[in-house]
């Protein structure tokens, strides 16, 4: 064995398999993991992160408080 070099016990079980996750907004797909089923809150198809849903929100609240504070209205534009 050469130095530094890390090797598995032969008998050793990884114990990995497949896995359904359920999400909260009813997504279901597949992964690797020690447990059988696994219920997760967000995944990709409803975090704002890959949604873009809450920078928007974020950005135009922004703007209504910058008109709110300087007096700006729909009607002076």
């Amino acid at each position: 064995m050469a130095e530094g070099e890390i090797t598995m016990k032969k008998d050793a079980k990884n114990g990995y398999v497949k896995t359904a996750v359920t999400c909260s907004c009813g997504n279901m797909f597949e992964v690797e993991s020690t447990k059988n089923e696994l219920h997760v809150e967000v995944c990709n198809k409803c975090h704002p992160f890959f949604t873009g849903v809450q920078g928007k929100t974020l950005k135009a609240g922004k703007v209504e408080k910058f008109n709110r504070k300087y007096g700006f209205n729909s009607e002076n534009n």
